[in-house]
């Protein structure tokens, strides 16, 4: 009866996205997939020295925190701060658990749930805390932050636009195919975001194979980095996180789910008027 309750119950945003802060979120969206994809974006002469865009890159923390103030003033009250606190310390833990060794990667299902039953405001949110906690424990502190901490915020609001029709086995089937295409695009942004530093800035005539070419034709540098990511990590790393995620889902997921829709009835922010 509780379960059915559950499901039949409709749920609101625990972190409600206003106007305001939908154009800060696409705005903020837009210049992080700018600084992820900074390789495929530059027009140089073949003679000019390219360096990495270090000014640019800083910026993105400062859009990161701009977002989450946005969201704060938004409506985040003690209850759903208490539950963000909870659930960004155990992804955290669990991230620890896995550490992406082999590939097992824990920290993507919870936040996938939790983007599911509390909305796309806090997905987002909690994506970006989960990922810090854990680099904080981990040791995991680096200029590869900031682009963990948007990609899982993205993953995270993703799972909050889920259709809300989907119920029983149907949502859970849906959730599984979403953390599987998730899985593996954290891979490749990330691998984007780091490409020209793996192999280094291609000098014209002396390039690899697989070495970014600045100024390059865009399908040209993108034939390149979809071999590098599919030798490097789509085969082998993002495929053991995109298993890991999908077995996790469907032994956790229903339990997880009833559990957070309980919590959320005594969490979200129900707007009236």
């Amino acid at each position: 009866m509780d379960r059915a309750l559950d499901r039949a119950r409709p749920e609101s945003a625990a972190l409600p996205i206003g106007a305001r802060s939908a154009m800060v979120l696409g705005l903020a969206s837009l210049a992080g997939l700018m600084m992820l994809g900074w390789p495929l974006l530059l027009d140089v002469p073949e003679s000019a020295r390219v360096d990495p865009p270090f000014v640019f890159l800083a910026l993105l923390p400062l859009v990161i925190v701009v977002v989450l103030v946005e969201f704060s003033e938004g409506g985040m009250d003690a209850r759903v701060l208490a539950i963000l606190g909870v659930l960004s310390a155990v992804n955290a833990i669990l991230r620890g658990l896995g550490a992406g060794t082999a590939g097992i990667e824990l920290v993507f299902f919870l936040l996938i749930l939790a983007g599911r039953v509390f909305g796309p405001g806090f997905g987002f949110v909690l994506g970006c805390t989960s990922l810090f906690a854990s680099a904080l424990m981990t040791g995991g502190v680096g200029p590869w932050l900031p682009f963990q901490m948007l990609v899982s915020a993205w993953i995270g609001m993703g799972a909050g636009f889920l259709p809300r029709r989907l119920t029983g086995r149907a949502e859970v089937a849906a959730l599984v195919v979403y953390g599987i295409l998730a899985s593996y695009a954290f891979g490749i942004l990330m691998n984007l975001s780091s490409w020209p530093f793996y192999l280094g800035i291609a000098v014209p005539g002396h390039e690899g194979s697989l070495s970014y070419v600045a100024g390059a034709p865009l399908m040209e540098n993108l034939h390149r980095f979809g071999i590098f990511t599919l030798l490097t990590s789509t085969g082998s790393w993002d495929t053991g996180r995109a298993i890991t995620t999908a077995v996790a889902l469907i032994v956790l997921g229903p339990a997880i789910l009833t559990t957070l829709r309980r919590a959320s009835r005594r969490s979200v922010i129900r707007r009236v008027g």
